[in-house]
């Protein structure tokens, strides 16, 4: 049986920078933020390449002295990728980040990491970074896929994977519970041409995919979605606003006994239908799922199902999901996009060869042809 490249122990490369060089700049800085005499030292611990391809991470401890006590904290750096190192998004915006995990800390019960600082000029690292604190947890892991087994969610029990499901959708509808989103949040509202934040949420995705097409080449795959996109975009003037995660996938949660301590990666947060994360978060699961199977590998097909998930959303918020078939074909949309993205920086590092047909990529591609088909686009 065949095995994709990363099971022979591949490590995807995320940058050409030398973390040595950095903390000096990082300690020099952090002078400076701390109460004074604090005189902080500074002890990288490692690097986190095993899931997201979008920021730079490392893991930090700090030491520091205030009010005459020793003071430490196990601290996570997250660093917006050098322009040179192929950056997975256009565009990061890193205030908007961590004011959103702020306030998502200070409004609800969702689990996010404290976050604890912010350098958004890139004049000490090279690029903006923050620094928030360092969660014990285990990832579901995405390369390998958490679906091709030997791993600590494929072979849990059913009712430990159950948990795991409930208990995610259940910080999703936490996090939609948020009230007055579409005000507190409007700085996440994507500056984007559009009647309402959905369509602002859709051009925003657009102008990702003529980012990476610029690298890549064009997807006719990828416009076939955009148009059907653009032709049946859903009225969402009665419905309500809320905070949507953007990238609502299990991968981009951390767990203990399968409940989520940490919900991470907020890049791709906005304002719009609850919908978005819903779909996402299905779909992302079909996208591991398509994948084990394409090595006929049995996967997980009773998990994170269509229906499951949306009748324990509707019993944990009171809201009856409307129908997902839109909110799906956006995430296949973006998908493809991180697809273009990271296998464009596994070819600029040199991981793998220039592919003439772009869409070879899509590990996704089964499933989205399937999609439109059942669409007749």
């Amino acid at each position: 049986m065949s095995q994709p490249r990363a099971e022979k122990g591949m490590r995807l490369q995320r940058s050409s920078r030398d973390t040595s060089t950095l903390i000096p700049h990082l300690t020099e800085w952090l002078s400076a933020q701390l109460p004074a005499g604090a005189e902080p030292d500074v002890t990288l611990r490692s690097g986190i390449d095993s899931n997201g391809m979008s920021a730079e991470t490392m893991v930090l401890q700090l030491n520091w002295t205030e009010a005459e006590a020793v003071r430490s904290a196990d601290l996570i750096a997250r660093m917006v990728p050098a322009p040179g190192d192929f950056p997975v998004l256009e565009n990061y915006n890193l205030p908007d980040q961590f004011d959103a995990m702020r306030i998502v800390a200070e409004s609800s019960e969702v689990p996010v990491p404290r976050v604890r600082f912010i350098e958004p000029t890139g004049d000490v690292l090279g690029t903006p970074f923050l620094l928030m604190d360092r969660v014990d947890g285990l990832v579901p892991p995405d390369v390998m896929p958490y679906t091709f087994g030997d791993n600590w969610l494929f072979d849990a029990t059913p009712e430990q994977q159950s948990r795991l499901q409930h208990s995610t959708i259940e910080v999703l509808a936490e996090l939609h519970a948020i009230p007055d989103a579409a005000t507190t949040f409007a700085f996440l509202d994507p500056r984007q041409p559009g009647s309402s934040p959905l369509e602002r949420t859709l051009r925003r995705a657009e102008r990702w995919y003529e980012f990476a097409a610029r690298d890549s080449g064009k997807s006719a795959l990828v416009e076939r979605i955009l148009v059907w996109l653009s032709a049946n975009l859903p009225d969402t003037s009665s419905g309500e606003t809320v905070l949507s995660w953007g990238d609502a996938r299990i991968g981009n949660c951390m767990y203990r006994d399968f409940t989520p301590v940490a919900v991470l990666d907020w890049e791709l947060a906005t304002i719009g239908p609850r919908e978005l994360d819903l779909a996402w978060l299905i779909f992302a699961h079909r996208v591991f799922q398509t994948i084990a199977n394409t090595y006929g590998l049995p996967g997980m097909p009773e998990f994170l199902r269509a229906e499951d998930v949306t009748a324990t959303y509707r019993a944990h918020s009171g809201v009856q999901i409307g129908d997902l078939t839109w909110y799906t074909l956006y995430a296949a949309l973006n998908y493809c996009v991180v697809f273009m993205r990271s296998g464009g920086r596994q070819v600029h590092f040199g991981e793998m060869e220039r592919p003439d047909d772009i869409e070879i990529l899509f590990h996704h591609r089964s499933l989205v042809e399937e999609l439109l088909a059942d669409l007749g686009a």
